[in-house]
Parts: structure tokens; sequence; C-alpha cells
């Protein structure tokens, strides 16, 4: 499976795309930051991260994309920001067919360093010993987007199969009881 994490942000929008399954080891893909001037308008600052995007997916070709879930900040520009860039990342992705997941903060902590209380140093050094890396990824966006692709490979496969395997139990019951 090769997903591409996206860590959204209006300035630093962090990419990385992770081949890997479940039990198997990963290998890094690609990893980088779409990054915008913080001088341009809005409007014109989400187009360059679409574009950015688009590029990402086509080159990458995903099998599925995991996007950070705006959570509350205290800073509501901040917020209003992640969640516009986290908007065009969701748009991009089902424009192209591309099955999209959310995975919160914690549950991305949790994955990587099995603490959902890891602070971004911890991320960054789980996600270099779990791709076998020289160094951690930097900015820290890039290796929080790489983190998000490990949590989607190792907790998307694992929820993806209990929902087909509800489905199955869902369908034999329909059939069943006729």
């Amino acid at each position: 499976m090769r997903v591409l994490g996206i860590d959204p942000g209006l300035t630093r929008c962090g990419i990385g795309v992770v081949d890997g399954d479940v039990g198997q080891p990963l290998t890094l893909v690609g990893v980088g930051v779409v990054r915008t001037a913080s001088d341009l308008p809005v409007a014109q600052r989400l187009v360059a991260i679409e574009a950015g995007l688009e590029e990402w997916i086509e080159r990458c070709r995903p099998d599925a994309v995991a996007v950070e879930r705006v959570f509350s900040q205290h800073n509501v520009r901040t917020v209003m920001g992640t969640a516009q860039a986290s908007g065009i990342a969701l748009v991009v992705a089902a424009r192209r067919g591309v099955p999209v997941a959310l995975h919160t903060p914690s549950e991305v902590k949790a994955a990587v360093s099995g603490s959902g209380r890891a602070d971004k140093a911890q991320v960054g050094a789980m996600v270099t010993r779990l791709l076998r890396l020289d160094a951690p990824p930097s900015p820290a966006d890039a290796a929080d987007a790489l983190a998000l692709a490990i949590c989607h490979i190792w907790r998307g496969s694992a929820l993806a199969r209990i929902e087909a395997a509800q489905q199955k139990a869902l369908a034999v019951a329909r059939g069943g009881a006729r």
C-alpha cells in the first residue's frame, strides 16, 4: 500500500509518501513541503497548495491519502489556515478518486511512538528509525506527514479489514434471513 500523508498548513504543508503493509518493512517514497508566502492573499496560497498536492498525487500515485484531522487550537487564525489547507487536500484526493482518511495528532503519535503525548522530536526520531533514514526529515511538517502515512498503513489497513468483515457479516445475515 502506498500512502500520501499530508500535514496541512497554510505556510508549510508537509508531504510524505510511504510504501508498506502491516508486518512488513516500510519504505520512504518521497518527502517534502509545499510552501506559500505569508504575504500572498489566502486564495492564492490555497491555489499553490492545490497545485503542489496535485503534483505529488500525479507523481506518486498513492492508494490512499491520510490527512491530519484539524483540532481546536488557541490561535483561531492558525486553525483557520490549517482547516483551509486540509480542505484543499481532501478535494484534491477526492477529485482523483483516492480514498481519504483523517487521523488525529494523538492517533498518529500513538501509532508511531507508542504514546499519544509524544513530542515532535520523539515523532521525528521514530519516523527516522521506522523508515531507516540517516536523519530526521526537516522541517517537522515533513516528519509529521510521514508519520501520518505510517499511521494510516498500520491503522487504516486494520480498520479497512474490520469494515470489510462487518460488511461481509451483514451481507451473510441479510442473505441468511431470506
